[in-house]
């Protein structure tokens, strides 16, 4: 943290751009990259929109290739499909200035799709890559719906060392961790009857988070109308608090995980449904932190304590500062 710098400098912009651009594709009304005009369900719609990505990653029909038992060169076909959920018809808007109404809106429909989609699909992951510095194409606030008929590394490592836990202690891992994070007091970002947001002990990332349950939830679909507003209100008020770090536009990459879905998983016990934010920004709104050297070769290190950047964030305003006086 105290290192001279003379590295990248990333561009910052305070602008929020025009509430309606007419060449943007996510835009009511406006014609899509592929050329078609937005008109299939609602063109001019009013809170939430959700449409098959245009340029899909996951295909539902893919070959299948042959068996094989060659002991390196190992491959099999996936099917999916990606969706892409527009926030809110405004472009010059995001989470941090929304209504408490708009983001229920948005969980809403969330677990409208993971219900939809977890009939087919082992996994859906539901994603916001906010702002250019973590590659996102377009500005409009909307994040992707990624569903595919395997269980990703990520969440198949959680599978099996939740289910370990579970099965060694009889208790849910995470719930385990929370109890332990809310006596604690020290990496508490937020907290209200339903949830808590925090810095996770193991966590990589300056400022990442995680937004945990109080009680037992196993998927999104769980949560109930109390908790979806409460759910509402702690992700408004920690990216508030991001913003207000740096007083810009924090971006991130975040997402959603629970239990898989599909029949295989009915045995799910172990799962907690959880939530996570990876922002990259590290002493300024130009300045991130860089995964590179001995951190890809050998193992991630902090840049500073999880207690300490639960503290900064912590002492940010709830308010705001496009919006304070």
């Amino acid at each position: 943290m105290k290192r001279p710098w003379d590295g990248q400098n990333e561009y910052e912009s305070s602008n929020m751009g025009l509430e309606f651009d007419p060449t943007n594709p996510l835009c009511p009304g406006v014609i899509r990259s592929n050329g078609i005009v937005c008109n299939n369900l609602t063109p001019e719609y009013k809170s939430t929109y959700v449409f098959t990505n245009d340029f899909p990653a996951l295909l539902e029909d893919t070959p299948s290739p042959p068996q094989s038992d060659d002991p390196l060169f190992r491959f099999e076909g996936v099917q999916g499909t990606c969706r892409v959920m527009c926030f809110h018809p405004k472009s010059n808007i995001t989470i941090a200035l929304m209504s408490i109404n708009d983001i229920v809106n948005i969980i809403t429909r969330w677990i409208e799709q993971l219900e939809e989609l977890g009939k087919t699909y082992v996994w859906v992951q539901i994603f916001e890559n906010k702002g250019s510095m973590m590659g996102c194409s377009n500005h409009h606030p909307h994040c992707q719906i990624w569903a595919c008929s395997f269980l990703p590394n990520e969440p198949r490592i959680k599978d099996i060392k939740q289910r370990e836990y579970l099965e060694k202690y009889n208790r849910p891992m995470l719930m385990d961790y929370v109890k332990r994070e809310l006596k604690a007091k020290v990496r508490i970002v937020t907290e209200n009857i339903h949830w808590v947001v925090l810095v996770p002990f193991w966590a990589i990332w300056p400022y990442e988070t995680m937004v945990l349950p109080k009680r037992h939830i196993k998927r999104m679909n769980e949560i109930s109308e109390n908790e979806k507003t409460t759910l509402a209100s702690v992700m408004k008020l920690l990216v508030i608090k991001y913003d207000n770090m740096f007083k810009t536009s924090f971006p991130y990459s975040m997402g959603w995980h629970g239990a898989p879905t599909g029949q295989m998983y009915d045995d799910s016990d172990h799962w907690v449904f959880h939530g996570i934010y990876l922002p990259p920004l590290l002493r300024s709104a130009t300045i991130k932190k860089f995964i590179a050297g001995f951190e890809l070769l050998a193992q991630c290190q902090r840049d500073l304590t999880a207690e300490q950047a639960a503290e900064k964030l912590r002492s940010q305003p709830d308010v705001h500062y496009l919006q304070s006086s």
